[in-house]
C-alpha cells in the first residue's frame, strides 16, 4: 500500500529537542491537563486522556507525574488553564511551518514564536497560510520484526479501519483518520500489537530541500521553537538529514 514514508524524517529534529526528558514531561503534563478539563479525569471514559497517558508511558513518564497532572486538572491541586493555539508561517527557502502550542498567556506565546521566526529569516503568517499543505493523520509506528506477516498485518489494520499500512524498512507506519485514531490503536493493541509510538500529527503532502546554509538556519529556528515551554509540536515540510541512532 502506498503513502508517506517519512517517519524518521519527521522525528529528526523532534528527537533532538526532546532529549531533555524533563521538557517532554512538562509538555505531556500540559496535554493531560487539557484532556482532563475537556473530558474528565477517568481515562476509561475519556479517549483523549487515554491517548495522552499512552504517549506519556511511551516516553517513560513516571506514573506519579501522570497522576499529579490529572489531579491538577481535576482541581485537587492548583491548576493553570491552558489554551490550544496554532501559528503558521514560512522558514527559509519557502519552507512551511506549523507550531502547535498550549499556553496560559497567548500574548507571550505569540511574541516568543514570532521572535523565533524573525531571528532566523522566517515570517509568521496568518492561520491557514500553510496548513493546506499538510494532512492531519494518526500515525502508529510498529517495529518490523520477522514475526510479523505483512499480509496479515495489512488485513488486521484494514479490518480495524486504518487508512494505510506502509512498510518503511525497519518499521511499519499505520495511518488513520484522526477521528479513528483511538479506535484503531486500541483495536490493534487488543490483538497483541505493541507500538513504538502513536500520535496524531501533521504530514506534509510534499517535502522541500534546503541547501546547507538554509538547513542550518532552519534547524536553529526549529530548535528555538521546540525549546519554548508553550510549544507542544513543530511541523514542517523540510527534508531533514537522518541522525544516527543513539546507543
Amino acid at each position: 500500500m502506498s503513502g508517506h514514508s517519512k517517519w524518521h524524517n519527521i522525528q529528526a529534529t523532534k528527537n533532538k529537542a526532546d532529549a531533555a526528558r524533563g521538557k517532554i514531561f512538562t509538555k505531556i503534563g500540559r496535554e493531560i491537563v487539557v484532556a482532563v478539563k475537556a473530558g474528565g479525569p477517568d481515562p476509561t471514559s475519556n479517549a483523549k486522556l487515554r491517548d495522552v497517558i499512552s504517549k506519556a508511558k511511551q516516553n517513560n513518564m513516571p506514573n506519579d507525574n501522570i497522576q499529579r497532572s490529572i489531579k491538577k486538572a481535576s482541581g485537587e491541586l492548583n491548576a493553570v488553564n491552558y489554551e490550544e493555539t496554532s501559528y503558521e508561517g514560512y522558514g527559509v527557502g519557502g519552507s512551511a511551518v506549523i507550531v502547535k502550542c498550549l499556553t496560559d498567556n497567548k500574548n507571550r506565546t505569540a511574541g516568543d514564536v514570532r521572535h523565533a521566526f524573525d531571528k532566523h529569516n522566517g515570517s509568521l503568517g496568518s492561520l491557514g497560510c500553510v496548513s493546506y499543505l499538510f494532512d492531519n493523520k494518526g500515525i502508529l509506528i510498529l517495529e518490523n520484526t520477522p514475526a510479523i506477516d505483512e499480509e496479515k498485518l495489512i488485513d488486521m489494520c484494514l479490518e480495524a479501519e486504518a487508512e494505510d499500512v506502509i512498510n518503511d524498512g525497519d518499521i511499519y507506519q499505520i495511518v488513520t483518520a484522526p477521528s479513528d485514531f483511538t479506535k484503531v490503536k486500541e483495536t490493534l493493541e487488543g490483538q497483541g500489537l505493541t507500538f513504538l509510538s502513536t500520535e496524531v500529527t501533521m504530514i506534509p503532502q510534499n517535502y522541500v530541500d534546503l541547501d546547507a546554509s538554509q538547513l542550518s538556519t532552519f534547524t536553529k529556528m526549529v530548535d528555538m521553537l521546540e525549546a519554548l515551554d508553550d510549544v507542544q509540536n513543530v511541523y514542517h515540510n523540510v527534508n531533514m538529514p537522518e541522525e544516527p541512532d543513539e546507543e
